[in-house]
């Protein structure tokens, strides 16, 4: 959980984001007033504070907004899914209620003498599940491709005569003993594996008959028959985050750093990720045995652990006491235990350690003798060499730290000379700084190409402030370097580029609305 104020900390990933009226603490957490999915967690959220045009129902969920809270995912088609979850679990005040609570359909293979297939929004009875669909139409894709290419029947009752889709060629037609029972069987174990998504050999098939489509100049029939083939090759991206399962799984995960243990438990509920809980204790040489002993003592223990290490016979005896049946230790070595023990992990990383792997990034990218815990970055906005201000940010272990920010009026430069504000707004800080005896930062990031570097540099010599000091250049992300003719040979979508970015995009923002706000008053007066 972030407050307000560590929303840059957020991830671009993908996940649920979770709205609460209350940062609270760990014995009271605040209410969950509103969950919601994005496809990038950080711009998705970002986006409540920055638009101002909000309608009354969300302008009234902005307001009602004390903290975040948020759990990656690592497709947007999981978070859709752990989305509809966690809305019928928790109720929050702010979304939607809908009328219908079911749950997303699947394709539900029966288990009769001559199996049917049909589509289902319950999981429940005999037969195969296969889904769930968070698209209607790639789900109808689906159950038309299967149901067509392996001939199942879609009637409720066997009818005594062959119906019309029988003489389509859409049905085998065991109404009229068109086919055996296990010939049947065998096209119904085909269709389970297709579903399954076991559907190489179809989707090959499928190709060959577009090509042959397409060569026939059959266009439009070969466009469906694509559409069928991407509906299929995305159900082989079998979910990971809601799966069957007719028994309750705790994953954890954690990580051992500085003295302390971050740790990270997911709750799965019958196959579908519930939520999970993290905690921060410090490190003794029986910590897991010691956690699992505290936490099962006040909390059901899952009828399977997933877990990256295997645990003593007595804590299993435990646990299988405190549940009252056997509880099973699962250690994944791959498969769908394991991505989820990954994607546990991959929490694990983001929430504790998400800031601290950009500065090691930014450290070993421009060669820096330490971590750059503090960083200060300088704008310059104008328009048309009017209203001239410079903005200066101060990221501090990875985070906007606001209570640093500083902005300027340019005072000693006229018209358009972005080098000499550059000049001007670093020796006004700089200064300060030495005449206060105040902390310095680690890295100075002045944002434009090698002439504002060049500015910069001249003042910071006459100041004698030794800073290791960079230039990022808009457009390519180039950043340059004093002594260095050409730019530093890193990519723009590295980390450590990224994180700069980040860093300049600030300064960039904070500049111009400083620039706009002395234009209002201007025109006020």
């Amino acid at each position: 959980m972030i407050s307000l104020d560590s929303l840059d900390s957020l991830p671009h990933l993908p996940g649920c984001y979770l709205f609460l009226d209350s940062p609270g603490d760990t014995g009271n957490p605040g209410n969950i007033i509103y969950v919601g999915k994005a496809r990038d967690l950080k711009k998705r959220v970002n986006n409540y504070f920055q638009k101002q045009d909000h309608g009354p129902r969300t302008a009234a969920l902005v307001q009602a907004i004390k903290a975040v809270d948020f759990i990656v995912t690592n497709t947007e088609v999981e978070a859709l899914l752990l989305e509809n979850t966690l809305i019928k679990k928790h109720q929050p005040r702010y979304n939607i209620k809908l009328k219908d609570s079911s749950r997303y359909a699947c394709i539900h293979l029966t288990e009769e003498k001559f199996p049917r297939i049909r589509i289902s929004r319950k999981t429940q009875g005999q037969g195969s599940f296969y889904g769930p669909f968070v698209s209607g139409k790639e789900r109808t894709f689906v159950f038309q491709i299967v149901r067509k290419t392996f001939g199942l029947r879609t009637c409720k009752r066997l009818p005594k005569r062959a119906c019309l889709r029988y003489h389509l060629g859409h049905c085998s037609g065991p109404c009229i003993g068109k086919i055996t029972e296990s010939d049947y069987r065998e096209r119904v174990e085909r269709a389970a594996s297709a579903l399954s998504g076991k559907t190489f050999e179809l989707i090959d098939s499928m190709k060959h008959d577009m090509a042959a489509l397409s060569a026939r100049r059959e266009f439009e029939r070969a466009r469906e028959l694509r559409d069928e083939i991407a509906a299929l090759e995305r159900l082989q991206e079998r979910q990971r985050v809601e799966h069957s399962r007719k028994y309750d799984q705790d994953i954890i995960s954690y990580a051992i750093d500085g003295g302390n243990v971050y740790l990270m438990l997911f709750k799965v509920y019958r196959g579908t990720l519930e939520g999970k809980e993290d905690f921060v204790f410090s490190y003794t040489e029986n910590f897991l045995e010691e956690f699992l002993v505290q936490y099962y003592s006040e909390n059901e223990p899952p009828e399977e652990l997933i877990a990256a290490e295997f645990l003593d016979e007595s804590l299993v005896e435990f646990l299988t006491h405190m549940k009252g049946k056997k509880v099973h230790v699962t250690v994944p070595k791959q498969g769908e235990k394991k991505e989820l023990l990954m994607l546990a992990r991959k929490n694990v990383e983001i929430c504790f350690f998400g800031d601290r792997a950009k500065l090691v990034a930014l450290q070993e990218a421009l060669h820096l003798p330490g971590r750059p815990e503090v960083i200060e970055c300088f704008d310059i906005s104008h328009l048309a060499g009017t209203f001239t201000v410079g903005s200066m940010v101060q990221f501090r272990d990875g985070r906007p730290d606001k209570s640093n920010y500083r902005r300027f009026k340019i005072q000693d430069v006229q018209g358009v000379d972005d080098f000499a504000s550059i000049a001007e707004v670093v020796r006004r800080r700089y200064s300060r700084l030495k005449e206060e005896e105040k902390e310095l930062p680690d890295l100075i990031v002045i944002d434009g190409g090698a002439g504002q570097l060049s500015s910069a540099l001249r003042e910071l010599r006459d100041l004698r402030v030794k800073v290791p000091l960079i230039s990022l250049a808009k457009g390519e992300e180039e950043i340059y370097v004093p002594g260095l003719e050409k730019p530093l040979g890193i990519r723009k979508n590295e980390k450590a580029s990224l994180y700069l970015q980040e860093i300049r995009d600030e300064a960039h923002r904070f500049a111009i609305a400083y620039n706009r706000l002395l234009r209002k008053k201007a025109i006020r007066e």
